[in-house]
């Protein structure tokens, strides 16, 4: 059967990443096949036999074939899932060492566009449902493991907010600012002039909301404005930026436009001014897990430590501070996942049970991804240029 045939080489495929692992496919017909020695860590596991044309559609990307057969219900994944998620997102990695020489602007930004879209905009009431009130969607801040998922996110913000070290009557931009509390956090706690952008009308239309609720119009103001679009002028403003944040956006941005978001950067900042990028990072260079550019993120890219200190540098940024927060984003996943199982007959209404799997193995399959080391996250502080009367020592990010 060619079925068999494709999953014998895929298998082999997963057995070369890490021999060390051992597992088992155990398949619709009660056959095996097994790789590696002594007990498996994990099975796959056939619940049926399998009509889906993943099998025979070309591909040898493991992790493409097995999350489109988990989403359709033909398998289910037994055992170790962090090893099995090891070794399906090493699978997807192909190895690139080439840095991008030009900065050119992207040729279009309707697809981009159409990628926030497919996410963000499916509709705020399903993000409610497991996001706490904040509606942050990135990494929380743990000081414990029994904070509760929306402390954690507030502690994110004060410490993202912290490390800016920001002064009354600044300016500072937040680049995807998403459901927008942590521009009206910096507005009401730091009285700084604040400036955030989505492409996500949803978002927009929420942290356009919650300004006005809050009564912060004169000082928090949200565009729908894609940063390559982002201008002084765009933004109304006659000088630089005082500060720049973004949290969780640059993952978006796609591998050819590193340095040219970078750039955007740099041209909006004021000499010396602090830029802030919270971002997920991938351990190994290369394309982007199939699954997750298919179902989740389309067209978007996991950059290197390597690649971002690389683009920076040849810009002219001083990396001031990098901290990782990889195992802090293992358990928001955890608490997501928590959250979503919580609500799941209200998911129900909303999406049929082939999104609920896809949504399941998104954030199971990440917060394993985190665990293992196969991406990480981190908080990068940099100075445009430098700034010789920058404190002396970061002891300030922990006296608010």
């Amino acid at each position: 059967m060619l079925a068999q045939v494709v999953l014998k080489k895929v298998a082999s495929k997963l057995h070369e990443v890490d021999p060390s692992i051992s597992f088992e496919l155990v398949l619709w017909d009660k056959g095996v096949i097994k790789k590696g020695e002594g007990e498996p860590k994990f099975k796959i596991v056939f619940t049926k036999t399998p009509t889906s044309k993943v099998l025979t559609g070309g591909t040898m990307d493991a992790s493409l074939i097995f999350g489109e057969l988990y989403m359709d219900g033909f398998i289910e994944i037994e055992g170790d899932f962090d090893s099995a998620i090891l070794l399906l997102h090493k699978n997807s990695i192909k190895k690139y060492t080439n840095k991008v020489k030009d900065i050119k602007p992207p040729k279009t930004t309707d697809i981009e566009k159409k990628n926030i879209k497919s996410h963000y905009d499916i509709g705020n009431d399903f993000y409610k449902l497991w996001l706490d009130s904040t509606m942050s969607y990135s990494c929380a801040y743990f000081k414990t493991k029994e904070d509760s998922l929306e402390q954690a996110q507030l502690q994110k913000i004060e410490h993202t907010l912290a490390k800016l070290n920001l002064q009354k009557g600044e300016t500072l931009l937040d680049i995807g600012c998403g459901w927008g509390y942590l521009a009206i956090s910096a507005a009401k706690k730091y009285g700084v002039r604040v400036f955030g952008n989505t492409i996500s009308e949803e978002q927009f239309k929420f942290a356009t909301n919650r300004v006005k609720e809050e009564g912060l119009e004169d000082l928090v103001t949200i565009k729908l404005l894609n940063y390559q679009d982002l201008s002084l002028e765009a933004l109304g403003l006659d000088k630089p930026l005082d500060k720049i944040v973004s949290v969780g956006m640059f993952e978006h941005v796609g591998k050819a436009n590193i340095s040219y978001y970078l750039s955007k950067v740099k041209s909006i900042l004021k000499e010396g001014g602090n830029f802030l990028l919270h971002s997920i990072l991938c351990e190994f260079e290369g394309n982007t897990n199939a699954f997750i550019d298919k179902y989740i993120f389309p067209g978007g890219y996991i950059p290197t430590l390597r690649e971002v200190i690389y683009a920076s540098t040849d810009l002219e940024f001083e990396l001031g501070m990098a901290e990782s927060l990889r195992i802090h984003y293992a358990m928001t996943l955890d608490k997501w996942s928590e959250n979503f199982e919580a609500h799941i007959d209200e998911v129900r209404k909303m999406y049929d049970e082939r999104f609920i799997r896809m949504w399941r193995l998104y954030l199971d399959s990440c917060a394993s991804a985190f665990r293992v080391n196969s991406v990480n996250i981190y908080q990068l502080f940099y100075t445009k240029h430098f700034n010789n009367n920058a404190p002396l020592t970061k002891e300030y990010i922990y006296k608010h």
